[in-house]
């Protein structure tokens, strides 16, 4: 292996040996057929069938402090191939992986990532203009994807007049060292990689009568991307199904399937799930990018008073923590923030999900199986057997899973799920509604947050005005007070949409003794909400506000999501 012809054969081998990898007599049988042909150690020991060159890849990424890659599950960037020459990928055995061109940050598969001749090359080469990040890859590996990538058309435009739609029907999707001569095979990586350069939750391929409609979810709203010919679409259904686990040859019935990719330099996980319609088969892949998934929660953008709520609440060792809002609201984001900000090796967490979206170190986590019988009531009565101190119930959708779960918070647990509720003291009527007595709500109940997801404006092209008076009575101002407000433009960093990424509003309800006695008493929506706001609770339309005045979003971005109208009384 290439990362080994920079080192003398004693560290490469002795270091194999010390990680239990090699024998002593393994090493010496590679160091003799090395005095006859001169072959790094590396490639000897791998054709002498000791050891793989994905061992080797795996043992060097941990010894030198550099992430490994398996470049067989990677999709390349065409951005980044555009970059680096063939001859010179070729001369240093590297590969250029995914580029940022807005940071211009350059991930590079290399072979030896201590050969530092090979680096500066291609510092300057790109001019000095690119931050260069490394990634060990096995030499086979890379010498494969060199003759793969270049040579072919990577961007979605280039791919499509590289074939006549016609000819789409009639390619045979062979699954070995030539489907990447498939134009198809490269027009599903071109597409998966802009999705997520996009920022994109979901890609949605749509089958009309006579063409294929692809759209992406930016911002948790549609967008249309592509039209493309009808005849593009058998091909490329089959070649998802395949990737992702399901059955081809199965077109009129629903199905689900999975599936991992590296895109970007990181692991990006699909879920994917056709549907039949009228039309043929509609696709719909939920993209999900753990990177994103699981933020801390410093970073969730609460202000300072809140996320010391926040704190609070889960600091309490017992307890019900509910997290309302509707479907694309990010509750599961918050539960995995806050599960992750508690997760230590002193606590066992036990999760029962529908489905698990991503996998976090340490804590157990199940799907719902309704084959397997295993729904969140029974879930939860057998987590219960496995000595948890925190529990995370995907949903309370009915009075057995409400039942259990409070059950669970009476026997000395901390218990986290989500409800379908419009605001945070909604939560309080809906579980009464779900069959859950008052007086077993109070005292349970630590803690509520409901929240919504509204839009960031890009602070490249967002645009400033003075808000009429209307606008005023929204945002609770005096009619003559002078205030500054922003709106969407649109650039080509935002993709013309005026807005980049999105950000959570919330309400934080912290239960104390005396709101729990007004739930005893079942005291109405009203009564709680006064007494809550003497406390010190702002709604979600008073969150929302704040962020508009502090300039990060619109006020009809706010009103989309949250009711302002009650405002104006």
């Amino acid at each position: 292996m290439a990362a080994t012809q920079q080192q003398s054969q004693a560290p490469i081998g002795q270091l194999l040996v010390s990680k239990g990898v090699i024998s002593e007599d393994q090493l010496r049988i590679a160091v003799q057929e090395q005095h006859k042909n001169h072959q790094p150690i590396g490639s000897l020991l791998v054709r002498l069938g000791f050891l793989s060159e994905a061992t080797i890849r795996d043992v060097l990424s941990e010894n030198l402090g550099t992430e490994s890659v398996d470049l067989s599950t990677v999709i390349i960037d065409s951005a980044a191939i555009a970059l680096i020459p063939k001859d010179v990928a070729r001369r240093y055995q590297l590969l250029p992986l995914s580029v940022d061109q807005l940071n211009k940050h350059l991930i590079l598969a290399i072979a030896d990532p201590n050969n530092i001749l090979a680096l500066d090359q291609v510092r300057a080469l790109l001019r000095g203009e690119y931050q260069l990040t490394t990634q060990v890859a096995s030499e086979s590996d890379i010498v494969r994807a060199i003759d793969q990538y270049y040579g072919f058309e990577l961007s979605i435009d280039g791919i499509l007049h590289e074939i006549e739609p016609g000819d789409m029907e009639y390619q045979t999707l062979n699954q070995g060292v030539t489907e990447f001569s498939q134009p198809v095979v490269r027009l599903i990586d071109a597409l998966f990689t802009e999705a997520v350069q996009q920022g994109a939750s979901d890609i949605h391929f749509e089958p009309e009568s006579s063409f294929l409609r692809i759209r992406y979810r930016v911002d948790g709203v549609l967008r249309q991307v592509r039209s493309l010919h009808k005849s593009f679409w058998p091909a490329m259904v089959v070649r998802m199904k395949v990737m992702s686990g399901m059955n081809i040859a199965e077109t009129r019935a629903p199905q689900d399937g999975r599936m991992s990719l590296r895109l970007s330099g990181r692991p990006i996980d699909f879920r994917v799930a056709s549907h039949p319609t009228t039309h043929g088969e509609n696709l719909v892949l939920r993209i999900l990018d753990r990177q994103k998934g699981i933020v801390p929660i410093s970073h969730l953008g609460l202000p300072e008073d809140a996320l010391n709520t926040l704190k609070l609440i889960i600091a309490k060792p017992e307890g019900i923590i509910l997290v309302t809002g509707p479907t694309g609201s990010g509750k599961t984001t918050t539960l995995y923030s806050i599960l992750n900000h508690v997760n230590t090796e002193s606590v066992n967490i036990m999760t029962l999900e529908d489905p698990v979206e991503y996998p976090i170190p340490l804590i157990r986590q199940s799907s719902v199986n309704e084959a397997a019988k295993l729904d969140f009531a029974s879930g939860i009565r057998s987590m219960m057997r496995q000595d948890p101190d925190i529990i995370l119930v995907g949903e309370i959708r009915d009075h057995p899973t409400a039942e259990m779960a409070f059950r669970a918070a009476m026997t000395g647990h901390q218990v986290y799920s989500t409800l379908h509720t419009n605001s945070a003291i909604g939560a309080i009527p809906r579980l009464l509604d779900i069959g859950i007595l008052p007086d077993i709500m109070a005292g349970n109940i630590i803690g509520i947050v409901a929240q919504r997801l509204v839009r960031v404006l890009c602070p490249h092209c967002k645009y400033s005005y003075q808000p009429d008076h209307t606008e005023k009575l929204l945002l609770g101002i005096h009619p003559q007070e002078h205030v500054t407000l922003y709106r969407a433009a649109g650039c080509d960093l935002c993709y013309h949409q005026g807005y980049k990424g999105r950000m959570a509003i919330m309400e934080l309800l912290k239960l104390d003794s005396d709101l729990d006695d007004l739930i005893a008493h079942r005291a109405s929506i009203r009564e709680l909400r006064h007494i809550a706001q003497e406390k010190g609770f702002r709604t979600l339309a008073m969150d929302g506000i704040q962020r508009v005045l502090e300039g990060i979003t619109s006020l009809s971005e706010v009103a989309r999501v949250v009711d302002l109208t009650d405002r104006m009384g």
